[in-house]
């Protein structure tokens, strides 16, 4: 892990165990939010277009947050109810998502959260900490960190959605 990466990791560690379950889907709500306005901020005629040849078009951030947070809300569901979680099917790259505007995203994206954060409001705030899914730069994350890290995830793609609107609005 980097210096980066550690201090993300101590940001989720800290913030998780002090933040109740509610308060954590209130700042991944608003993330979503931030998330929401840079994708609307994107020209929607050129949602599918690159801003440059070795990045995302603003299609493929939303493909990649919907599949990321899907994955993540599953490990969590999979820990608060004791159980294994889903297999992943092959992870496809965003490149081959289907071709969706700025709206369509944002539904998929709140419908596919709105259980994921029924389940964890009514979670017993310290139970199941134990049980954690390996993240691929920050180790092991409890459910409450898993959450958490939801927010920065969308905080992430939010920026880099604000800068494929200012390429592509030139």
């Amino acid at each position: 892990m980097n210096e980066e990466e550690r201090r993300i990791r101590s940001y989720l560690t800290s913030q998780a165990a002090k933040l109740t379950p509610a308060a954590i889907v209130e700042k991944v709500e608003a993330a979503m939010g931030e998330l929401d306005q840079a994708a609307a901020a994107v020209p929607p005629g050129r949602f599918g277009d690159s801003p440059a040849a070795d990045e995302w078009s603003a299609n493929e951030v939303m493909a990649h947050v919907v599949s990321a947070g899907a994955h993540v809300g599953d490990r969590i569901l999979a820990i608060l109810d004791d159980r294994p979680a889903s297999e992943r099917a092959e992870r496809a790259g965003p490149e081959t998502a289907p071709q969706r505007d700025a709206r369509a995203w944002r539904e998929l994206l709140r419908r596919d959260r709105a259980a994921l954060f029924e389940r964890v409001r009514a979670a017993d705030p310290s139970s199941r900490l134990e049980g954690t899914f390996e993240h691929g730069m920050f180790g092991a994350l409890n459910w409450r960190e898993a959450l958490l890290f939801l927010r920065l995830h969308d905080l992430d793609h939010a920026g880099q959605l604000r800068k494929i609107a200012g390429a592509l609005s030139k």
